[in-house]
């Protein structure tokens, strides 16, 4: 059995980061058959015997970090046939085959990725803590009214994560911050700002203060809560996933 792994960060969302890949498929010349699709974090494609290969799996594991998704590609292949024979054929045809094959793929596929990034409306958030409490705000009105969530709004065409959570921020609470890390990404299943259902994400940081008292501007009023506290508040479904996150942030600090 044979193997590489390569590793790509491509500026895009998880959704995005997912959708492109499976779109441009895999650089092989026989087709592929999927085996896993878990959407938007994990795939695996296999060629099956009699195509040229004893067998080939080819899998993907895509991370969200503060720097957009990371690619980490996997595959596996064995030729069947025995001995120096087959480590010959691998070495000399196969492996360099495949690393030119996978170089020209990551390539088209991490500007195709960015650029279909550019048309999908993104959501982010802020974990503004202090003295070991982070603030929450309550929904006012719309399907969620009366529900928690951490601050923050959409990304504006043309502008970073980090500048719209810096903007949404100072329009939503009338404070300055200074984002210190990023906590993680929720795929977000309805429509944002018009794209399909399932194509955005709230990417959330955790904050600090840098200047100003919040003010609930936008919201029916703020609280400050402990990382006890944080069940007990009737959170958005799409803010839930990330409490584990932001718990071990407020012990940690």
């Amino acid at each position: 059995m044979f193997q590489l792994r390569f590793t790509t960060l491509v500026d895009a969302p998880l959704t995005v980061a997912f959708d492109v890949a499976r779109t441009l498929g895999r650089p092989w010349g026989a087709p592929l058959d999927e085996v896993v699709s878990l959407r938007p974090v994990r795939d695996v494609y296999v060629v099956g015997q009699g195509r040229g290969w004893r067998w080939l799996t080819h899998s993907r594991r895509f991370t969200a970090t503060g720097a957009g998704t990371l690619v980490d590609e996997q595959i596996d292949w064995d030729t069947g046939l025995p001995g120096p024979l087959g480590g010959l054929v691998d070495q000399v045809v196969l492996r360099r085959r495949i690393l030119r094959s996978m170089q020209a793929h990551l390539d088209a596929y991490s500007a195709a990725a960015a650029r279909r990034a550019l048309d999908v409306v993104q959501v982010v958030g802020a974990a503004v803590v202090e003295g070991g409490r982070v603030l929450m705000a309550q929904r006012s009105g719309g399907p969620y009214d009366g529900c928690w969530e951490f601050p923050g709004g959409k990304v504006e065409a043309g502008e970073s994560d980090l500048s719209a959570l810096v903007r949404e921020i100072q329009e939503e609470l009338a404070v300055s911050v200074e984002p210190q890390a990023f906590l993680g990404e929720v795929v977000l299943d309805g429509v944002v700002g018009g794209g399909r259902p399932g194509d955005s994400t709230l990417r959330v940081w955790w904050v600090r203060l840098a200047g100003g008292v919040p003010e609930a501007r936008e919201h029916a009023q703020l609280r400050w809560v402990g990382a006890d506290e944080l069940e007990e508040l009737d959170l958005i479904a799409a803010d839930r996933p990330l409490i584990p996150a932001v718990r071990a942030l407020l012990t940690r600090l």
